[in-house]
């Protein structure tokens, strides 16, 4: 079966059979497919979609591209959790090691970021050494000492996702619902995992701008990930705004950082971390009492910042609450509104490419970013602004960049003189 025959056919809108998907995917990862024909097949699949049975053979031929990991010694259930991805979620760097410190287990599959959103293991690359693709001896020491190891499929997990992932970050293709479906189950189930919560943002700082469109997405997930055998819940949650309040790699680990220490926890970052733990501490057996009591006290007693502890110290990290651990920008800008009042509403997405643009993302696939610049202070819908707090702080390595950034930032954000109707952070279950 010839890569363009293949190309062609859904390029004219006809559904593709198992097999030529599972040759095409194969075909991937052994690059007898082209970069240039995987981003014409990404483009073809984003613009005429493809059905439920195409996406089930895509997931499942792109986790069969690799191999697979198996838990079944660990003696406790193997969770995890995955985001479509939005400006500012720093979740996984916190749920992860809660999870570990509640007797669980947490192979967690990342990756780096895509379009406007940021990547958990660029964040976690922030902390100097840290290892998002060790050798599975090492994975599995960390997994048995931590409870949690937070890394990359690596070239022999579910390569075909990888190549065709770093294509879809810079060829305009990763709204595709087909192709997010795929990419993101294919290595939840090559990871080897009990059962698995999605979170699917919606808003404009997602890649799903309306609730049908999120809705939809997470109905795929749950129905593909149910249709391999993986129990699946799905929430669909706001990105209208920043998700705590930094956006940028090592700015958010240093959210995470303080958020494990009980330093400084945002309201909306925290309900939705337990919303998820919850979940998935009920979908493994325990009533809702126990999984909140489990969780309170795993935060309380600093049991989950010790396991956020082991698995960075164990991956090659280094001592993640030690000062100075996490590389700053040389240059720290307020952003001042250009009226006193109340943030009305922002564009999202505008945000993240700020963070991009400063050298916090990637234009080309492997290109090296920045750790240390982004923004921190962002302000949402509802707070007042004006002197003495500021839009956001901007960090850049420059002062030019960062005046260019400041400029962006009041474009994106309005302001005006009432409150904003309220958003709610979680939409729906699926």
């Amino acid at each position: 079966m010839l890569p363009q025959e293949t190309i062609g056919r859904k390029r004219d809108g006809v559904a593709l059979t198992a097999e030529e998907i599972a040759v095409f995917a194969r075909g991937i990862a052994d690059g007898t497919v082209s970069e240039g024909q995987a981003a014409a097949f990404a483009m073809a699949v984003t613009i005429r979609g493809m059905d439920a049975a195409e996406t089930a053979a895509l997931t499942l031929a792109m986790r069969d591209s690799g191999r697979l990991l198996d838990w079944s010694d660990l003696p406790g259930p193997v969770l995890d959790k995955h985001s479509t991805g939005g400006v500012g979620d720093k979740v996984s760097l916190i749920l992860a090691p809660l999870l570990a410190a509640c007797g669980c287990y947490v192979p967690m599959i990342s990756g780096r970021g895509l379009g406007h959103t940021g990547g958990t293991l660029d964040k976690l690359e922030s902390f100097t050494g840290y290892d998002v693709a060790p050798d599975e001896a090492k994975l599995r020491r960390v997994m048995t000492d931590a409870g949690c190891a937070i890394i990359a499929a690596g070239p022999e997990l579910a390569p075909a996702d990888a190549r065709l992932y770093a294509v879809r970050d810079v060829t305009a293709t990763v709204e595709s619902t087909a192709l997010i479906t795929a990419s993101i189950l294919s290595k939840k189930l090559a990871a080897g995992i009990d059962r698995l919560v999605m979170d699917v943002k919606v808003g404009n700082g997602a890649f799903m701008k309306t609730a049908d469109e999120a809705r939809a997405l997470a109905d795929m997930l749950v129905s593909t990930a149910h249709q391999a055998g993986l129990p699946t819940r799905a929430f669909v949650t706001d990105m209208y705004r920043c998700l705590g309040h930094t956006a940028g790699n090592a700015l958010e680990a240093g959210e995470a950082v303080a958020f494990l220490t009980r330093e400084r926890c945002d309201a909306r970052l925290s309900t939705l971390t337990r919303t998820l733990a919850a979940s998935l501490l009920t979908a493994a057996g325990r009533d809702a009492g126990e999984a909140e009591r489990a969780i309170d006290e795993a935060l309380d007693s600093g049991a989950a910042a010790e396991r956020f502890a082991r698995m960075v110290a164990g991956l090659g990290g280094g001592d993640p609450f030690r000062a100075g651990t996490l590389p700053r920008a040389p240059v720290i800008l307020d952003v001042v509104a250009e009226r006193v009042g109340i943030v009305q509403a922002m564009d999202t997405r505008a945000l993240g490419l700020v963070v991009v643009e400063l050298g916090g993302g990637r234009r080309l696939p492997g290109e090296p970013i920045d750790p240390r610049v982004g923004l921190s202070e962002v302000a949402g819908p509802g707070d007042p602004v004006g002197p003495g707090r500021p839009l956001a702080l901007i960090h850049a390595t420059d002062h030019a960049a960062a005046e260019a950034a400041a400029a962006r930032i009041r474009a994106a954000i309005r302001v005006g003189d009432t409150p904003p109707p309220s958003m709610p952070l979680i939409h729906t279950l699926r």
